[in-house]
């Protein structure tokens, strides 16, 4: 008999970053890259956001799998390993095209093998899409794609670094449905990653509802509201305070048993009013929230962007 999917994994996998620092070649799409610093103490900053994330997840009872980036080749953005891989429940790991050369390097065949080492995950496929940067198209894993995996459908925002026609290449591959629509920032430009303005969890869903193109709008809501899960509509405002950059977890709690976790930044939290928080708590059993100041203002990615999910595949 096929298990129901399960929207949250109870492992996560991290790369401890080795060089991190502002990414120029990344920064004309991604505006939340305030800081061009690209020294020992940025990376340091980077270090203990890092190490505080990791703890925190640990903490919570949510396994943790940490892989390290390598000093060579100079990689500032290896902290984000859920742009270039994806695992999925039944065994497959998908490979992504990504828009930056100097990320590209961040593809290493060794982490993907730690990680199925370290959690017993059984790779039984290899979906590589990474042939499609030969052609300057670009889809970067769980950024470009925010994932329903109970419904099995694929949210898609437009953009440089999200392709329309390799989204749909994924969808079929991997079976899903996928729903592709526009979103533009304040200044009319659109949002590099689909993960910038919304996520998706067990009980719950956020979106920034204004972003997205009048035309697009009902139709991404409604989607949203018929999987029965309770719609948190943000602003922009709280999408540059990362709070559309969130990832539910599973954990266990000896009181509780079966439980969930919800991870956000520090600054993702103060973006949201009291209101929205008090209704959040009503839909998982705990939030985490941690500060990683320096990984936002300089790589311009937030908690979402530095775990990569792990589920369970079954014998």
């Amino acid at each position: 008999m096929n298990q129901r999917p399960r929207q949250c994994a109870g492992t996560v996998f991290m790369v401890r970053p080795a060089a991190f620092g502002f990414n120029a070649q990344t920064a004309a799409s991604n505006p939340h890259q305030h800081d061009r610093s690209a020294d020992a103490a940025t990376a340091q900053g980077a270090l203990l956001d890092f190490t505080a994330l990791g703890q925190a997840l640990r903490s919570e009872g949510v396994r943790t799998v940490i892989g390290s980036d390598s000093a060579e080749p100079h990689k500032p953005d290896a902290v984000f390993p859920n742009n270039w891989v994806s695992f999925h429940a039944d065994g497959t790991v998908v490979l992504y095209p990504m828009l930056a050369p100097n990320r590209r390097l961040e593809r290493r065949e060794e982490l993907i093998d730690q990680v199925c080492q370290a959690t017993g995950f059984r790779p039984r496929r290899r979906v590589d899409l990474t042939a499609h940067e030969g052609s300057g198209r670009f889809l970067e894993g769980t950024g470009s794609l925010v994932l329903d995996h109970v419904a099995r459908v694929a949210y898609a925002c437009r953009s440089a670094r999200t392709d329309e026609a390799i989204a749909r290449e994924w969808a079929i591959a991997m079976g899903h449905d996928v729903e592709v629509f526009d979103a533009r920032d304040a200044r009319g430009q659109p949002y590099y990653h689909t993960n910038v303005v919304m996520w998706i969890g067990s009980r719950s869903a956020m979106v920034c509802a204004e972003a997205i193109a009048p035309g697009d709008r009902e139709r991404v809501l409604s989607r949203l509201r018929a999987t029965g899960r309770e719609l948190f509509e943000i602003d922009r405002a709280a999408v540059d305070g990362f709070a559309g950059n969130m990832l539910e977890l599973a954990t266990w709690d000896e009181a509780l048993g079966d439980a969930s976790v919800l991870v956000m930044s520090a600054t993702a939290r103060a973006a949201l009013p009291a209101p929205v928080l008090d209704r959040l708590r009503g839909c998982v059993d705990t939030i985490l929230a941690v500060p990683v100041p320096t990984i936002e203002r300089v790589g311009g990615g937030s908690v979402r962007c530095m775990l990569a999910e792990v589920p369970d595949t079954p014998a």
